[in-house]
């Protein structure tokens, strides 16, 4: 077994020798060698890259403390990520029949995408709300919505993650009440809610009120989640976002880790328990084009978020201190020039993620570059993550790259890059303050004006962009949302306030308003005006006139 110095003393002379020859034949390409964090990639990697790794320490064993290895003890040899595709356009009759297509497609779990009205808690028939109705998702306005969303679809057997942050309390609310419709207990149910505000300044734009009451309402739905929703995640910290905004890899994983840390922070200084609430927070991660960095800092979300509740937050129950997370393959990497091209992209953001071990997963479409998903477009995109998981057998063993020497020293470095970020935003005062000071955003603007500025350079290629161009007519037949969508929908609304108990939802709504006002949990309140067909566009503005709206700070 060779000791350091005979194996330095043998790198050394490979590198005087064979290599200083073939180099000298056939130089090496003209560019600097560097992940898409700006890491730089050494020409080769061998165990004095690892020295410093403690297997039990740093690694452990899939399903234990750090989890860099996987939260599951057998991962995909138990079953395989839940399959779940993000969908949603239109009326909720149309977005219904796309799970149905889904689900009869195999696939294992529902992911709902509303439109921006409702992501910003507006009603369809809001002079804010013409033209956008339907269109990059579902319009839900009320209760009848939700009803018309999951009919036929038993909520005992699915479980759904809901894109949705600032009226997440209110989306929650109308899922809960559409499960007892259909005699489900609110217990029994299993998903996600994004409810992730903090992203949403940095990176989004779908906020509504400022900072202090919507990490109110965030803390108020871990509390009834807690106490009513056990299985129910109750967000969703999204880094996916902040990628698809231009962060790099090592930038998503620090400022999605700093939000959790906030996060976590309001609801113990809310008075919860730590180990009352973490076992169900979970993660939201993008899976970009730098194939080996994108499973390093997976394995490295892991391990750090690990030590972060352990180390900082003292979680004594190990379920406390595991990062699950869903991923979805990177929207912004999809391009508009040759789009079958992005069946390949998808295809191995997927298996990148799969070997990262993600716990659910979406795959993005060819043709989302250009517009909402076709049925053919989606059914490709979901057949791309049977095939890794039925076909190619990386999931029959667990973590199989773990002990890769550059795989191994990459995760590492990822974690260092991550702790220096979080150290800086801890010194500012946590993530909330270097959000108002716009640190998070000027960070993120630069990373992506950098990753931009060499795309145009052409030295970062782009396949079919800036290099293999060629002339090409379009003959994808794209999904387009019929204009009377937005009609038909504002009828429906009408329709609802004709015909609801008028009176009961005003008591509701002064009820949340009052509540609003004081220090009650909103949950139960937002509740019994979803269930008196309150709207949401109502139940916003309720809270709106009491919280406020929140202004983006000017930072360029």
């Amino acid at each position: 077994m060779s000791d350091e110095n005979s194996l330095k003393k043998a790198l050394s002379d490979w590198e005087k020798g064979p290599v200083a020859k073939t180099i000298n034949r056939f130089p090496e390409r003209e560019e600097e060698f560097k992940t898409i964090s700006g890491i730089p990639v050494k020409r080769l990697y061998t165990p004095l890259d690892t020295q410093t790794v403690d297997y039990l320490q740093d690694l452990g064993f899939p399903g234990q403390y750090p989890f860099t290895r996987g939260v599951q003890p057998t991962m995909y040899r138990g079953r395989f990520w839940t399959m779940r595709q993000y969908s949603g356009f239109a009326t909720a009759k149309e977005t219904n029949e796309r799970f149905r297509f889904l689900l009869d497609q195999g696939q294992t779990g529902l992911s709902v995408a509303f439109d921006l009205p409702t992501q910003i808690g507006y009603d369809s028939d809001n002079p804010m709300s013409h033209g956008e109705v339907g269109k990059v998702g579902v319009a839900i306005d009320s209760l009848a919505d939700m009803e018309v969303l999951f009919d036929g679809i038993p909520l005992n057997k699915v479980s759904t993650s809901m894109t949705i942050n600032a009226p997440a309390a209110v989306l929650l609310a109308m899922y809960i009440a559409v499960a007892e419709k259909q005699g489900v207990p609110m217990e029994k149910l299993r998903g996600t809610i994004q409810n992730d505000i903090l992203k949403e300044y940095v990176a989004r734009g779908t906020y509504i009120f400022p900072p202090k009451p919507s990490m109110r309402l965030i803390t108020d739905i871990f509390k009834f989640c807690s106490e009513n929703m056990p299985l129910w995640n109750t967000i969703s910290i999204s880094g996916y976002h902040i990628r698809e905004a231009g962060s790099t890899a090592v930038q998503e994983l620090a400022f999605t880790l700093a939000n959790g840390i906030a996060y976590v922070k309001a609801a113990i200084e809310a008075g919860l328990d730590v180990d009352a609430f973490a076992s169900r927070l979970s993660f939201f991660f993008g899976s970009h084009s730098d194939f080996l960095e994108e499973i390093a800092k997976f394995r490295a979300a892991r391990r750090l978020w690990a030590r972060i509740m352990r180390e900082r937050f003292g979680a004594r129950d190990d379920k406390s201190c595991r990062l699950r997370f869903h991923t979805q393959t990177a929207g912004c990497t999809l391009t508009a020039q040759q789009p079958d091209n992005n069946i390949v992209r998808v295809t191995l953001q997927a298996l990148q993620a799969v070997l990262g071990g993600t716990n659910s997963l979406h795959t993005n479409s060819r043709d989302e570059a250009l517009a909402l998903p076709t049925e053919e477009s989606v059914q490709i995109a979901l057949r791309t993550q049977q095939i890794i998981a039925y076909e190619t057998g990386v999931g029959d063993t667990i973590d199989p790259l773990a002990g890769s020497y550059y795989i191994e020293s990459l995760t590492n470095e990822i974690e260092e890059c991550v702790m220096k970020y979080i150290e800086k935003i801890d010194s500012m005062g946590g993530a909330p303050a270097a959000i108002e000071n716009g640190y998070i955003q000027s960070e993120i603007h630069n990373s992506a004006y950098q990753f931009q500025t060499a795309v145009d350079a052409g030295q970062r290629i782009v396949v079919g962009v800036n290099k293999f161009i060629v002339p090409e007519e379009r003959t994808i037949d794209y999904l387009r949302v019929d204009p009377h969508v937005e009609e038909e929908q504002v009828a429906r609304l009408k329709k609802v306030r004709e015909t609801r108990d008028n009176d009961r939802v005003q008591e509701t709504l002064e009820a949340l308003k009052a509540g609003a006002k004081g220090d009650e949990n909103l949950v139960p309140l937002i509740l019994d005006a979803v269930k008196a067909y309150a709207t949401l566009g109502e139940i916003c503005d309720v809270l709106r006139d009491v919280f406020g709206e929140y202004k983006s700070p000017d930072i360029l």
